[in-house]
């Protein structure tokens, strides 16, 4: 195979930028073969290729080597379990899926050797981020102590939630600013610094917004080391904020206006600490700070990645099977404030995914009156609520 022949399923403000890239030649070594929405006018959009509006169709239609799932949330599972059962390599846009029990079943769908599944967490392209995971993996922090994570420029209007009748709603996106915004943050949080064992939260159900979901979220992790972690996010606050302050053993991080600031002890803070006779003294440190020209690739270096896994055989930035690990801070979050207690990791996929079963019970599907686009349309519900 000299190119990949991709697919686009689900072709609305995601899906057809990432279609628009592979026809305008911005992918190396991708060519776009076919699209599918349920709504025939998105579809309008690509004269001259082949069009489906039933991915099915589109999957067994013998066009396409590789898929790109760029639809509402809930069919993410059900699209991608298809996709990979037919054989096809897949690259499902975030999250993954909506509630852990339904990334366990996608994850497993995968059988064909060598079947490349990759995730769209392009973040994790940003030096910025890369560089922190570094620091943090490799030691030079030290022991991590303490993580503090403010990012609130996620400002979201109500006509942002009016544009779809999916938005915003559990029976429709299964959850509000966790899954949908700031879903990237917490991929990064766990792919940088592991995963907790216990999170207590707060979340607001439409603190700012006439919607069912969650648009502010504070919430307290623990880690089984004794480290604690902090992370606040909102779609309701302007101009916001977006702090990232990592203390180690060995000194402190602080992310934010495109610096990366490393201020590092010379020794251990630990050692310094019950060894300076010194009642207010502070260990000796060297900062540097870090600037990067721009934040990566982001969505194109994703997709050009996963090409080149399925060509080449190179490591993929996002591996699908790393999503799981959002997708459980999120409903740990979620489930913790609902109950008003701590929830312990890992989560009890079966009993949230219940709890959720029950709130889209009673969720309220809205119709679109507004900015109709974007493919987002009750449809796409019916299937995997």
């Amino acid at each position: 195979m000299k190119s990949v022949r991709c697919g686009v399923i689900g072709v609305g403000n995601m899906g057809a930028y990432h279609a628009r890239s592979m026809a305008a030649g911005r992918i190396g070594r991708a060519t776009l073969t076919a699209v599918s929405d349920l709504d025939p006018a998105q579809l309008a959009q690509f004269p001259g290729l082949p069009v489906f509006t039933d991915s099915r169709e589109l999957i067994r239609s013998g066009l396409v080597d590789a898929v790109l799932i760029a639809t509402p949330h809930y069919d993410h599972t059900t699209i991608g379990v298809d996709a990979l059962q037919q054989g096809l390599h897949v690259l499902v846009e975030k999250p993954i899926s909506v509630h852990k029990a339904d990334c366990a079943r996608l994850l497993s769908a995968a059988i064909k050797p060598r079947q490349i599944f990759a995730a769209m967490f392009n973040q994790r392209t940003d030096p910025y981020f890369q560089k922190i995971r570094t620091l943090v993996k490799s030691g030079e922090l030290g022991e991590l102590q303490r993580v503090s994570w403010t990012i609130t420029d996620w400002f979201r209007t109500d006509a942002y939630y009016n544009s779809g009748g999916w938005r915003a709603t559990w029976a429709g996106e299964g959850g509000g600013v966790l899954l949908n915004q700031a879903t990237h943050n917490l991929d990064l949080w766990q792919w940088m610094f592991g995963m907790p064992v216990r999170i207590r939260a707060v979340c607001g159900l439409g603190r700012y917004h006439d919607i069912e979901v969650e648009d502010d979220v504070t919430a307290v992790m623990e880690y089984a080391t004794g480290a604690t972690g902090v992370f606040t996010t909102t779609t309701g606050e302007a101009p916001g904020t977006n702090r990232l302050e990592v203390a180690g053993d060995r000194g402190r991080l602080v992310y934010e206006n495109n610096k990366l600031r490393f201020t590092q002890t010379v020794g251990s803070v630990r050692d310094f600490r019950r060894q300076s006779p010194q009642h207010y003294a502070l260990p000796e440190q060297v900062e540097q700070v870090f600037e990067f020209p721009d934040h990566g690739g982001q969505h194109g270096a994703v997709l050009q990645n996963f090409v080149d896994a399925i060509l080449d055989g190179q490591a993929l930035v996002a591996p699908a099977a790393e999503g799981i690990g959002a997708v459980e801070l999120a409903n740990a979050m979620l489930w913790s404030s609902l109950r008003n207690e701590a929830v312990s990791l890992p989560l009890d996929a079966a009993g949230f995914a219940q709890q959720l079963q029950q709130l889209c019970a009673t969720s309220k599907i809205k119709k679109v009156t507004e900015n109709k686009k974007n493919n987002e349309v009750a449809p796409y519900l019916v299937k995997d609520k």
